[in-house]
């Protein structure tokens, strides 16, 4: 049988690695604590349920909805803006709404790119980040990071764009960032919005944590630069900030050209997301936001258990100051294995599954992300099962 070209392109994903081994665990009869995938566990709050389930008994929601959302969603969302971020946007030609923010990715690549193409791209990165572009056929420059430092990324950033052949026509960025959980201030935003005008480079932002933050840090949005919305675009997801990640929900706001250019693909691809689910969507951006503060509350409870502790063990790892994640780098006596044989280590001798980092990207090799999805009790029997692996050696 003759090969896919494009699936070609695509590696083989390496949680499925650890996904076979978790399954032959449980089917064991084993206890697996599951810090890797990043799906919330909580309920979705009680008001949005409701507003589904009242907009799904009326029979006119159930045809086809709208690719590009529904008018009152696209209100909603920038009415969002203007009161988060003080950003005015054009619901008709600055906003739309997407089948969660990776579907949005996806398709906004596809839009946007062929072969002839370039992108630039962190690494480590979620993985749309850097596979949404290979499977719109272009070319990822990887951008390395080898730490959380803002400063050190800006400069990379300062140096490595206006000097990459054939330049890029796109930057992919993720902050507050998943996996390695890094957050930047304003001021990034700021020197970097006339930089890549300088250079001709559209931006394309994933706000997804925007709101999963910590400790008084703000999470500043790209658009919030005055003139960014003539180069850049920001998408949003439901999934975190409301425990609705089963809902596929988000948005793309911003740059009028490239939010035509989603629209025009997706028009082609979908009829929008379920219309109920629309609606539901405008209970949440529009309702008590209470619900918010509580599921940061949660996140938080389990980062101050986790990382704490693993520091305790003598496993360094940074307190993160947003998203639902810590990024720990592998412990020196097990860094030679690299991040996917460490990640079978912990799940067959502690009983704890995690993601290894190489998923993310080759420079995510060195490191481990854990998923802030085990209550505290769980946390604790993690940390204890980490702590006999390391005294079995």
């Amino acid at each position: 049988m003759e090969e896919f070209r494009r699936l070609t392109r695509l590696p083989a994903y390496v949680f499925n690695i650890t996904s076979e081994l978790k399954a032959a665990a449980r089917k064991r009869g084993e206890d697996i604590i599951d810090f890797g995938m990043g799906n919330p566990d909580g309920a979705t709050p009680k008001h949005i349920v409701d507003k589904l389930i009242e907009a799904a008994q009326k029979t006119a929601t159930h045809r086809y909805s709208l690719s590009r959302g529904i008018p009152r969603l696209r209100k909603a969302i920038c009415n969002w803006y203007k009161h988060r971020y003080d950003v005015d946007l054009n619901p008709e030609t600055e906003a739309i709404v997407t089948i969660g923010s990776k579907e949005g990715i996806a398709h906004l690549c596809l839009a946007m790119l062929d072969d002839e193409d370039t992108v630039a791209v962190p690494n480590p990165s979620y993985p749309i980040h850097i596979f949404g572009p290979v499977i719109a056929g272009s070319k990822v420059q990887s951008i390395a990071l080898d730490g959380t430092d803002e400063e050190a990324l800006w400069q990379r950033l300062e140096y490595e764009l206006p000097r990459m052949e054939p330049r890029p026509k796109l930057l992919i960025l993720n902050f507050p960032a998943n996996p390695t959980t890094q957050c930047v201030e304003l001021s990034f935003f700021e020197k970097l919005v006339p930089l890549c005008k300088e250079l001709g480079i559209y931006i394309v932002h994933d706000l997804a944590y925007a709101d999963i933050v910590f400790d008084g840090y703000r999470a500043p949005s790209v658009l919030e630069v005055p003139g960014a919305k003539e180069i850049a675009a920001e998408f949003f997801t439901l999934s975190k900030s409301y425990n609705m990640p089963g809902w596929r929900v988000g948005f793309m706001v911003g740059c009028p050209k490239l939010v035509g250019a989603l629209g025009r693909i997706k028009s082609y691809f979908d009829y929008g997301t379920f219309t109920p689910i629309q609606v539901a969507s405008i209970a949440a951006l529009e309702g008590p936001q209470e619900c918010v503060a509580d599921i940061v509350d949660t996140y938080k409870c389990r980062r101050d258990v986790l990382v704490p502790g693993l520091n305790k063990l003598g496993w360094a790892v940074d307190l993160p100051k947003a998203t639902m994640f810590a990024w720990a780098k592998i412990p020196e006596q097990y860094r030679a294995l690299g991040s996917v044989e460490f990640s079978k280590k912990l799940l067959l001798e502690a009983k704890v599954a995690v993601s290894p980092g190489v998923g993310f990207g080759e420079h995510g090799d060195g490191h481990v992300r854990f998923s802030l999805i085990e209550n505290e009790e769980r946390t604790r029997q993690a940390l204890r099962g980490i702590k006999a692996m390391f005294k079995a050696g």
